[in-house]
């Protein structure tokens, strides 16, 4: 092997050590890569580039648009509305909601399915009187299980599906060509949700993570004839306190959220602090404290001037692994952490020093412009957005048709499955079904970067000859037979994907699958759809799949929830496909 494989090969390994141990964001270590090797020679920067116009990317981008105009004309809520009704057991329930999010996830995106599914579900859950514990999971899980169902279910298929057909020069698969292989996964995967979900999930029925204000913030007022009165924030030493911080003010009536240093205090401001409740005593302490002596939590009133929202933080957020006062994190956001949870409780102690994770679940305080902000930032993922435009739910019905007349005519030839999800898309803003803004909301950067930029490193892999070596590799463990060579490959894709991102994951093995089966004589097809499967099958770890991450915090898991859970699933999933692929398909030419 060459220098230019031994770069190429140290480059892989280096960007799955990072991805893996670090929380640095997969585009930028994609992009790192792409740009080393389209320096150093080993590709050239048209071969680096390729990726952005790749059709399986563009195509992404496209029905994430399409997707948009689902959710913004409240296309999902008629489904939820006519749909879940009120089941008689929590088996029914999780049925109720499998079924459509599944079908609804073959042809969407699965990660607004789901955002646009989780308040739905919570609010649902109280009513039927079920933990959402028991429900979030299976939201999640179908909502993976659906994506597979078609080429456009998931991102991940129509990456795999463009990179095959540029390396190799075919036409690639049809939307419904996964399908046949996916169905029985889905069928399986259902029915195990069916029989063993009810009694293996926990079930925490507690009060909400956040259901009591006064169990996290304690209210103190200004005296009116203090030392205190005229000076700024800052100044009367209430900023840079060690166990609370201050939220809001109260004053006059009106609310002062996220309050600034210099912001000058007035007589009988009723200050709102988070943190330690235990606090209290040495708040009172500060000549010009007094108690408060309204017994309404200013916090439990609803007021124009601020938003509580609950906000996931993503794998991508600038907060991970700093504390909240380290982060910056008013400045930054123009919000206040009130309480933060973390594994189905809440955290308690010093809130400022609190070290942020991905997956944890923040009770905000923020101004009313925190909601609409977010639209451009991928920090969090938020949960109860309360300032979203209203669905237009007059075009919910128009939304259902355009997505219909996608599927059909990439599913008879008419178009291409790029240009039926670019009309598509276009479609969904001419008719109203979403706004332009909804649109560029839909559309993640990080995501679509990721993706072009993986596949930089998939072409170089394959062009110096690392995808070579590495399938001489899983041949030679495999010992020449095409099921346990099928069965390698599924276990190799599998672990990438629970360890990085499952884009990233099919795109690294395309190429290598594709060396492997040239030099073995091997039927190119079964071991393509396979790496499509595994590369979906993100069930073990809150981690391994975004919507599992979304619905870590409202369900209220801890970590091992989803091991419980997920690894029995994966390797029913993987056992499934894999029977499937050597029942239906030759594995040999």
């Amino acid at each position: 092997m060459e220098w230019q494989g031994l770069l190429s090969l140290g480059l892989a390994i280096g960007a799955l050590l990072v991805l893996i141990f670090t929380r640095i964001a997969a585009h930028l270590v994609m992009m790192g890569v792409l740009v080393i090797l389209s320096v150093t020679g080993v590709i050239t920067s048209g071969e680096a580039f390729a990726g952005f116009s790749n059709p399986g990317v563009l195509t992404v981008a496209a029905m994430f648009v399409v997707a948009a105009g689902i959710h913004a004309s409240g296309g999902v809520d008629l489904l939820v509305n006519h749909v879940l009704g009120t089941p008689k057991s929590v088996r029914s329930a999780q049925m109720r909601i499998g079924f459509p999010v599944a079908l609804l996830s073959a042809f969407l995106n699965n990660t607004p399915v789901v955002a646009t599914m989780i308040p739905a579900v919570r609010t649902w859950a109280k009513r039927i009187d079920v933990p959402a514990s028991k429900l979030m999971i299976p939201l999640s899980y179908s909502a993976i299980l659906g994506g597979t169902l078609t080429l456009i279910g998931t991102s991940t298929n129509l990456v795999v599906n463009g990179q095959y057909q540029e390396l190799t020069g075919h036409a690639g698969f049809s939307l419904f060509s996964i399908t046949l292989v996916a169905l029985p996964v889905v069928v399986v995967g259902m029915l195990f949700m069916y029989f063993v979900f009810p009694k293996s999930l926990p079930d925490r029925r507690e009060k909400g993570l956040f259901g009591n204000v006064r169990e996290f913030t304690l209210e103190v007022a200004v005296a009116s004839d203090g030392p205190l009165v005229g000076r700024t924030v800052e100044e009367a030493g209430l900023r840079n306190l060690k166990r609370i911080y201050l939220v809001e003010i109260e004053r006059q009536g009106a609310i002062v959220p996220a309050v600034s240093s210099e912001e000058a205090l007035q007589a009988g401001d009723r200050l709102v602090f988070a943190g330690n409740t235990e606090a209290i005593s040495d708040l009172l302490r500060i000549k010009g404290i007094v108690p408060s002596t309204d017994g309404e939590p200013t916090l439990a009133s609803e007021r124009r001037e601020r938003r509580l929202v609950e906000a996931v933080i993503s794998p991508h957020s600038h907060c991970i692994n700093l504390t909240v006062r380290d982060s910056n994190f008013r400045e930054r956001y123009g919000a206040a952490v009130l309480a933060v949870a973390r594994n189905g409780e809440r955290v308690q102690g010093n809130l400022s020093t609190i070290k942020l994770k991905p997956g944890d679940t923040l009770l905000l305080e923020a101004r009313p412009a925190f909601v609409s902000r977010q639209k451009y930032n991928k920090d969090f993922l938020l949960v109860s957005d309360l300032g979203t435009e209203p669905p237009r739910h007059q075009r919910a019905l128009l939304s259902w048709g355009i997505l219909l007349a996608i599927v059909l005519s990439a599913a008879f030839g008419v178009l291409s499955m790029l240009n039926a999800a670019l009309v598509g898309a276009a479609a969904m803003m001419v008719t109203g079904c979403c706004s332009p803004q909804q649109a560029q909301k839909s559309l993640d950067p990080t995501v679509l970067l990721t993706i072009a930029a993986s596949f930089a490193l998939g072409n170089a892999m394959y062009k110096t000859g690392v995808a070579q070596w590495l399938a001489e590799g899983l041949l030679t463990i495999g010992m020449g037979h095409p099921l346990l060579i099928l069965f390698l490959t599924y276990v190799a894709v599998w672990m990438l994907t629970e360890s990085i991102t499952n884009n990233a994951a099919a795109i690294l093995m395309v190429p290598v699958v594709l060396e492997m089966t040239q030099k073995a004589s091997l039927n190119p097809e079964p071991f393509i759809l396979v790496v499509m499967m595994a590369a979906s099958a993100s069930f073990s770890t809150p981690l391994g799949y975004q919507t599992n991450l979304m619905v870590y915090g409202p369900g209220g898991y801890r970590f091992t929830d989803f091991i419980k859970a997920g690894l029995p699933m994966s390797m029913l999933v993987g056992a499934t496909t894999v029977i499937v692929l050597a029942l239906g398909w030759p594995l040999t030419l």
